[in-house]
């Protein structure tokens, strides 16, 4: 067992111990989950790549991960530690993730997802003004490459934001048609509805913009100029070595045609680049094995919350955000959403979905967990052992709180006395969990147990399975687990071995507000 994993050890050993004469829950066996895996007739052409499948990993918002001395910087900058505003900017950059790159190693990530990077009039960068420049303050195109080589040399992908669906007032082609109206030569660009062209007034914009927002103004992708323009971006950046794309709204570009030829070009240039794009709800229209390989899976994220915060979730802090209402589930409606959730896609998309806990878009884990570590960690193992590639918001894995955009982008604090080790500490158990076990990565799933707040599951390769149980309740239980396979069980925490004969299992003493997870050798 890694070291890493000394502090999971030392606070499940404390509470897995054998409690005779505790009352046992029991399912009947027509209640059992089914297992769920993959249709080979069905998915036949549709390949996700095998690293996204194996990866962990991290979100970096850029202005707010860390700086370098190595980057020169404008005045004006936000104080690092103040609470951000709006506008405001930090000052991050990519020469600082690279000079961090020990703590992500060390976490045992292997795999980045940045934010946008391109160069743009906001710290948040989605208002992009150059595709082919990576922002100065970021430190350049040559910073790109220097975070690149280093990120791979440690075998950390590296995935950009691509916001293809409207640009900026800053775009140089939408700038042309501020300057010369219907006679730039960019006009049909854009989705222009009158002249003279209203890019900073009071009234709503007369050209389609992004929910509205004047500035940013929503590409004309009919436009054979502008698919180009935008596939060769797409293109350009691959060839620079990135390992894939997220792709923001892309639902907003309703256009299967112009997302197959995106795939398509990437994929050409390299097979196991990963699209992953952000969609909010239901996605099968995406993940057919012509456009994306997975996508954001935020109803993940609500069934999660629903089942580890349950009712004390606080609503007011969630509803502002793409949340919305979180629903309470118990232990059987969250087995039952599970399940439904993961025969929605081919087998091969559900194995990369981006699972996450939080995003840039969210409060912070911290806050929606209301400052609880064991909520943290069941919902963290939920992540961690659940079909689909975990994701790790930048400063969740030390308790960094933030509530709704701008404050979920806090600057990370890097004064080590500020962290919450324990915390700290379980995730890199977690992710080495994660990383360590192949069932987790590629195995099946099927429901074991669900009853009141109590839930077991099962990944099962022909090499190996693994046995979660978590217990969201505030009591402790003892559950038996029948049709499970014979043979020699691990406790992954404390390292005991357990005998499974006639596949029978009664599961030791499940603490309140605790997890178990039991791996066949």
């Amino acid at each position: 067992m890694s070291q890493n994993a000394e502090f999971w050890q030392g606070f499940f050993k404390a509470h897995f111990v054998s409690m005779p004469g505790m009352l046992t829950d029991r399912l009947p066996a027509d209640v059992w989950g089914e297992r769920i895996g993959p249709d080979t007739s069905a998915q036949r052409n549709f390949h996700t790549p095998d690293w996204v499948k194996e990866a962990v990993f991290y979100q970096i918002f850029p202005d707010r991960f860390a700086q370098s001395a190595r980057v020169r910087k404008p005045n004006g900058l936000e104080p690092w530690d103040a609470t951000p505003s709006l506008e405001g900017y930090k000052g991050g950059d990519l020469l600082g993730v690279v000079e961090h790159l020990d703590h992500l190693e060390k976490l045992g990530v292997n795999a980045i997802y940045f934010n946008p990077i391109f160069q743009s009039g906001s710290n948040h960068r989605f208002h992009t003004h150059d595709y082919h420049l990576v922002d100065p303050m970021l430190g350049g195109n040559d910073a790109l490459h220097e975070l690149i080589e280093a990120a791979h040399a440690r075998g950390i992908k590296v995935v950009l934001d691509g916001v293809f669906n409207h640009a900026s007032r800053g775009f140089f082609q939408f700038h042309d048609v501020l300057e010369n109206g219907s006679a730039s030569a960019y006009a049909d660009w854009f989705h222009i509805q009158d002249w003279p062209l209203d890019a900073y007034g009071t009234g709503p914009a007369n050209y389609h913009a992004w929910w509205g927002i004047k500035a940013l103004p929503k590409f004309n992708t009919n436009n054979p100029a502008v698919r180009e323009y935008l596939w060769d971006v797409a293109e350009r950046w691959i060839k620079a070595g990135i390992d894939g794309w997220r792709l923001d709204v892309p639902n907003e570009i309703d256009d299967d045609a112009f997302w197959q030829e995106f795939r398509r070009r990437v994929k050409a240039l390299n097979p196991e680049a990963y699209i992953v794009g952000e969609l909010w709800e239901e996605a099968g229209r995406w993940l057919r094995g012509d456009q994306f390989d997975a996508v954001m899976n935020y109803p993940f994220t609500r069934l999660a919350h629903g089942f580890t915060v349950g009712h004390k979730l606080d609503q007011a802090l969630v509803e502002p955000s793409g949340y919305k209402y979180i629903e309470p589930v118990d232990a059987p409606t969250l087995a039952s959403r599970l399940e439904r959730l993961l025969k929605l896609y081919p087998w091969e998309a559900t194995l990369a979905q981006l699972n996450l806990l939080g995003s840039h878009d969210t409060p912070r884990l911290n806050n929606v967990a209301n400052g609880d570590p064991s909520t943290i960690m069941l919902g963290t193992l939920l992540q961690m052992t659940l079909p689909g590639t975990p994701c790790i918001y930048y400063g969740d894995e030390i308790g960094l709180e933030g509530r709704h955009d701008p404050d979920c982008r806090r600057g990370m604090p890097w004064n080590e006395n500020e962290w919450n080790h324990d915390l700290l500490g379980f995730m890199q158990s977690a992710v080495r969990l994660r990383r360590d076990t192949p069932a987790l990565q590629h195995g099946t799933y099927r429901t074991l147990f669900a009853r009141g707040m109590t839930f077991a599951f099962e990944r099962h390769l022909e090499t190996g399975s693994v046995i979660i149980a978590l217990n969201a309740d505030t009591k402790e239980h003892r559950i038996t687990l029948e049709g499970i396979e014979d043979g020699t069980y691990i406790d992954w925490a404390t390292q005991e071995t357990l005998e499974v004969q006639d596949g029978v299992r009664v599961l030791g003493h499940v603490p309140a507000r605790s997890g178990m997870v039991l791996i066949r050798l």
